[in-house]
Formats: C-alpha cells, structure tokens, sequence
C-alpha cells in the first residue's frame, strides 16, 4: 500500500511537471503558475515519504500488509534531500565568505564590498541579510547616474529578500532536476526575480538608464555561481531581452511575490493524513 502512495506522488508530480508550457499572462500570473508548479511536486513528494516514515515498514493499511521496501525507499529519499540541503549550504557559505574576504569601503550611506577586478559586477551575496559587492571595474566604467541604477536595482534584491528565497528554491531544482520542466522552470523564476528587481529600481530611477547599465553590465558580467547570490547582469540572453522589453514598456505593477493559494499547497499534505488509517 506504501508503495501505491509513493508511485501515484511521483504520478502526480511528474504530470504537474509535465503542465508547463512557458510563460504566459503578467507577471503577476506567471509568477504564481511558475512558482506552484516548481515547488507543489517535490513538497508533495516529501510529504509522502514523511507519511511512509511515520506508518513504519510493519502493520497494515487498507487492510494491506506494508513492508520494508516502501519504507527504505522513502527513507533514502528524505536522505538524498538532506544530503543535497548539506552540499547547497556549503557551497552557499562559500560564496558568503567569499564576499567577506573583500574590503568594505563606505560609499555614500551605503557600505560595500569592493571587488578586485575590472569585469563589471554588482549584486547582493548572503542569506537573510546580503551584503552589496561591487567590482572595481564597475565604479570605473560606470558614470554616477547608471551606477546609482544599478545600486538600486540591487536595492530591490534586498528588499524582496531574493538571496534567501532563492537559495531554498536552488535546492528544490537540485532536488527535482530529474522531473520534467525543472531547467525550464527555474530559469522563468528567474527571469521573474529580476523584472521585480527591475520594477523597484524603475520607481526610483529612469528607467532607461536601468537599460543602458544592463547592457553593459550583461555583456562583461563572470560567471559566478547563484547560490546565495542576486547579481543585475544574470548571464542568460532571453533574460536580457525580456528585461530591456519590460523597461522599455510603460510600468506594469509587480507587487511582492505571494505564494499561489494556500488551499493549493494544502492539499500537498493529504499524505499526512493517511497516518490516522495505519494499523
């Protein structure tokens, strides 16, 4: 009966998965279709292999016997997540303390990390609380008014907190990257993250030299690892050229990211409630 459970999970996942098509609507409805059809899977999957844990391998279910088969399969699941939540956070606090080893100077209010290179970089590194870095070359190459754009735009990334939600989302992709659409849907939720980024900075700056600076920061942007990190030139040209259209285009309101319906996501958790029938 275990075994039921957990095949008609990955059933549903992988058809759930199956469903994404690309992007369509306002943000404000990608946003939300993207975002329930990345995590309701695997949080649908975790729920099961919880619910199989907590019967145990003996009793019955349904009047069906259980066994150990369905029990160790969910167990090296829950094991394999955790194992990857392990290797995520190591390599996420190696990016923090990366950025820790660059000299904090004061720039205006601001304080910055100042980033020995001449590549045109910016972008919040951490967890809960980011810290701003900035290379050299960027001060160099940048006049005062596309700097100030990109600092605001950094700013948004901030404010929305996208270095730490983005980091539990980066574990989920690791964790699911076998169900389909997972590469697909990860790379619209990040195209999303920086339209929102976009849109902050566009309420406080012009608009176009927002664009002027992505141009030129995409073009010289390395390539670092986004874990932990929320840089303005993402690497990525359907990225770039979403982002350059919407600045472009007269404001459309982006609001913060709310999850989908909750009664969605509930019904992720109707694993659980198939305890209560284990004997």
């Amino acid at each position: 009966m275990h075994l039921m459970m957990i095949l008609t999970a990955l059933a549903v996942a992988w058809w759930l998965r199956s469903t994404w098509i690309g992007p369509e609507g306002n943000w404000n409805l990608r946003w939300r279709r993207s975002l329930f059809l990345f995590l309701f899977p695997p949080l649908l999957l975790f729920m099961t292999a919880i619910a199989v844990l907590c019967m145990g391998p003996q009793g019955k279910m349904g009047g069906m016997y259980t066994g150990w088969g369905s029990y160790l399969l969910a167990l090296i699941y829950l094991g394999f997540f955790s194992i990857l939540c392990i290797k995520h956070a190591i390599q996420g606090w190696q990016s923090v303390e990366s950025a820790r080893n660059c000299p904090l100077v004061n720039f205006g209010q601001r304080q910055i990390r100042l980033l020995n290179t001449g590549a045109l970089f910016a972008g919040q590194i951490g967890f809960w609380h980011p810290e701003l870095v900035v290379s050299q070359g960027l001060f160099q190459t940048l006049s005062s008014e596309h700097l100030e754009s990109v600092l605001a735009h950094e700013q948004g990334h901030y404010h929305y907190r996208d270095t730490f939600w983005f980091f539990w989302l980066g574990w989920v992709r690791s964790c699911t990257a076998w169900l389909p659409n997972t590469d697909s849907l990860w790379e619209e939720l990040l195209v999303l993250r920086e339209l929102r980024a976009d849109g902050y900075a566009a309420s406080q700056v012009d608009p176009l030299l927002l664009a002027e600076s992505l141009l030129l920061v995409v073009s010289s942007t390395p390539v670092l690892s986004e874990i932990c990190c929320a840089a303005l030139g993402s690497p990525g040209a359907d990225r770039l050229e979403q982002r350059i259209e919407a600045l472009l285009a007269p404001p459309e309101p982006i609001s913060a990211a709310q999850l989908p319906s909750w009664h969605s996501f509930l019904l992720a958790f109707l694993p659980l409630v198939t305890v209560i029938f284990h004997t």
